[in-house]
């Protein structure tokens, strides 16, 4: 249950974090992955970007073409819209009212489950 809690939750967050990142510059999948990973999301997979990269897309939140390589094929590059810079302010403004929310919840929580001198209350 924990694996299934923390998968809807990354998948709740995913599709901002990548709007961020795209609103810093044009990136195609593979670097995008590995942009992510430098922030800690190690676990996302390459079936999981491209699926939602696509979806964006289709939202108009972002736009891609393809570009030469030196590397081999062509490649996508994706970069955000103007209506994927409201939505990337929007994930913001409602991740830190959100966050704020649950980091009282767990203040208090913490409070509520130790004693005056810092023990765990039994």
């Amino acid at each position: 249950m924990a694996q299934d809690l923390h998968t809807q939750m990354l998948k709740g967050i995913l599709q901002g974090c990548v709007l961020i990142i795209l609103s810093r510059g044009e990136y195609y999948g593979y670097t995008l992955s590995q942009e992510l990973e430098k922030y800690g999301f190690a676990e996302i997979s390459k079936g999981t970007i491209y699926p939602l990269l696509m979806a964006l897309e289709k939202k108009g939140l972002i736009t891609s073409r393809l570009r030469s390589s030196p590397d081999g094929p062509p490649r996508k590059y994706y970069q955000v819209t103007s209506d994927g810079m409201v939505a990337r302010h929007d994930f913001i403004q409602q991740w830190h009212q959100l966050s704020q929310h649950v980091t009282q919840l767990l203040a208090a929580e913490e409070g509520m489950s130790h004693d005056d001198q810092g023990k765990p209350a039994h």
